[in-house]
């Protein structure tokens, strides 16, 4: 059975790929930080997903926290001019999707 909160974060990581790259021609260590929460997401939820009790909340709550921090990169990138705000549109709008999966996941 299919885990949506992991199809949709490996999607997310997949339409992030050339952003990073346009990213990085700018500011390496902000390109570092956005793959490291687009690839900690989808780990965290697979990982989650074995767990139970406390670890799996715990889990989930930091992959949360990346894909809050992806959409904040993203943010600060369009910002600094490194990125079109059109750009991140899809991705924006996976990491609200996400967002309010993981959300769910925790309550």
């Amino acid at each position: 059975m299919p885990f949506d909160a992991y199809v949709y974060a490996i999607e997310l990581a997949t339409q992030l790929r050339p952003l990073i790259a346009r990213v990085a021609t700018h500011d390496a260590a902000l390109a570092k930080q956005l793959c490291r929460a687009a690839t900690s997401a989808p780990l965290n939820l697979a990982e989650g997903r074995k767990r139970v009790g406390r670890d799996r909340l715990h889990l989930w709550r930091i992959a949360a926290g990346s894909v809050a921090e992806v959409l904040a990169a993203l943010e600060v990138a369009t910002a600094l001019g490194y990125l079109e705000g059109a750009e991140t549109t899809e991705a924006a709008a996976l990491c609200d999707r996400l967002g309010a999966i993981t959300w769910r996941l925790t309550r």
